[in-house]
C-alpha cells in the first residue's frame, strides 16, 4: 500500500494521477506539480472526483496519505501512499508547485 520515492517519480512519469490529502493551505505552500487537491476530510464526500485507475496519494510526511488509501481500498480503488510525502519530495530536490488550487 506504500510507494517508493523512486516509484512514485517513475508512476508519475507513467501519468498515475496524484490526490494531495493536506489541507487547502498545505497545499497552497507547496504541492507536487498536477496533483489534485482532495483535503482527507473531504475525500469521502469528494469520492466521485477521484480518477479511475492506479492513483498515488500524498501527505505531508506519509500518514495522512496512509488513512486515504485505506479509505480509497475499502471503496474498491487501487491506491498508494507516498512514502515520505510531499517534504520528502522537496527534500529530495524535486519542483514544488505554489498556489492555491484551481476554481
Amino acid at each position: 500500500m506504500e510507494i517508493s520515492q523512486a516509484d512514485f517519480a517513475r508512476a508519475r512519469q507513467a501519468g498515475d494521477p496524484v490526490i494531495d490529502v493536506r489541507t487547502n493551505a498545505e497545499y497552497a505552500s507547496g504541492h507536487v506539480p498536477g496533483a489534485l487537491s482532495i483535503p482527507l476530510d473531504d475525500l469521502t464526500a469528494r469520492l466521485a472526483e477521484v480518477p479511475a485507475g492506479r492513483v498515488q496519494v500524498i501527505c505531508a510526511s506519509g500518514n495522512r496519505s496512509k488513512i486515504a488509501v485505506s479509505l480509497l481500498r475499502r471503496a474498491g480503488r487501487d491506491a498508494w501512499s507516498v512514502t515520505g510525502g510531499t517534504a520528502a519530495w522537496a527534500g529530495a530536490g524535486n519542483r514544488v508547485t505554489l498556489g492555491a488550487t484551481p476554481a
